[in-house]
């Protein structure tokens, strides 16, 4: 605040207790699906702060399908008695027109699940009509600039329905979750070099959220007591590289799901907190993450499609990292990757 006031500049040297800058606006968040396990994880993190920083009051907007209005109603319960300093307001609805109201934020977690004996082409065929529904809600009641970001699955999929019922929403503006797959592979990295995943930076997570994606540690650096370093230098094993932590990252959700007889929830709505924070309030310098993006053909992708680049974001605006050396392992990886969207894509459109 900029005091111009000589008196006020001394008021504020000896008192500046009483100047205080005015509190922030609270932004609303919407979470749809909010009474299942993502949902239920994903409420309180961003009500602590863990989405759009420790400072930033929110008022959420929660919403799930008529049949679960009861379990959805006692989250909203839940949240009131979490006594939350930031969270400024709670509605629980099942009226999208509601639930979309004025949100700045949209986390899309509601979807139709994927079901035993379920092809990816029903699961999509099952989904547009979720998406279709939900895109004329964010067009008719979002605030104008809302960053959306879709966790339900088929995602990169589901997210180009969104855009294709969406004219009016900016590409930009709608994303899909990697950074679930991101986090996996600095976890899996830092395991291996025996280091924090915190030192670990610049993995990258290429093409669909499927097993098709491509998770590349040969651009990623690990900061050791020798100071920072090449992954590929350090773990000197390409083996490993190319087999085990591929198939690891691409297969950890199934790995999860045999072990808790349930998917990822607790890792997918803290990625989905890292995905918007990051997005909002930028990644920090020399560090790039995974972002599912709509494509204008860098590294050979076809534009049209939602794929999963690296990307740096400043300002609420995110920018695919560009100039990165891909060798023909790589390329043939994310070539593959891309084919799947193009085949999911062509199903979303005969059914749209």
């Amino acid at each position: 605040m900029m005091l111009s006031n000589p008196l006020l500049q001394r008021l504020a040297r000896w008192c500046p207790w009483v100047l205080r800058d005015e509190p922030k606006q609270p932004v609303k968040v919407l979470v749809t699906g909010a009474a299942g396990q993502i949902g239920y994880a994903i409420v309180a993190m961003i009500a602590r702060g863990l989405m759009l920083g420790p400072d930033q009051p929110v008022i959420l907007h929660m919403l799930d399908l008529p049949r679960a209005a009861e379990a959805l109603d006692g989250v909203r319960m839940e949240l009131i008695d979490a006594a939350l300093p930031l969270l400024r307001g709670v509605l629980a609805t099942s009226d999208e027109a509601e639930a979309f109201q004025g949100v700045s934020v949209a986390v899309l977690i509601g979807g139709w699940p994927r079901k035993e004996g379920m092809e990816r082409k029903d699961l999509i065929a099952k989904n547009v009509s979720i998406y279709k529904s939900q895109a004329s809600a964010l067009q008719q009641h979002a605030a104008p600039n809302c960053k959306v970001v879709l966790v339900a699955n088929p995602a990169n999929t589901n997210a180009l329905v969104l855009k294709e019922f969406g004219p009016s929403i900016p590409a930009k503006n709608i994303t899909c979750l990697t950074r679930l797959d991101h986090n996996r592979a600095l976890g899996q990295v830092a395991e291996k070099l025996n280091v924090h995943v915190g030192d670990v930076k610049n993995a990258i997570i290429w093409g669909n959220h499927s097993s098709t994606q491509f998770p590349d540690a040969s651009h990623a650096t690990a900061r050791t007591d020798l100071g920072e370093k090449p992954v590929k230098q350090l773990v000197a094993d390409e083996k490993w590289l190319k087999e085990e932590f591929v198939s690891t990252v691409q297969q950890r959700g199934a790995a999860v799901i045999k072990a808790r007889k349930q998917s990822s929830s607790l890792s997918a709505a803290s990625a989905a907190c890292d995905h918007v924070r990051d997005w909002i309030l930028g990644t920090p310098k020399g560090t790039w993450v995974s972002m599912g993006v709509y494509s204008d053909g860098s590294y050979g992708v076809p534009e049209g499609l939602f794929y999963s680049f690296p990307v740096t974001c400043e300002k609420g605006e995110w920018s695919i990292v560009q100039g990165l050396q891909i060798d023909d392992f790589a390329r043939s990886k994310m070539e593959a990757s891309a084919n799947e969207l193009e085949e999911e894509k062509s199903i979303a459109m005969n059914i749209l």
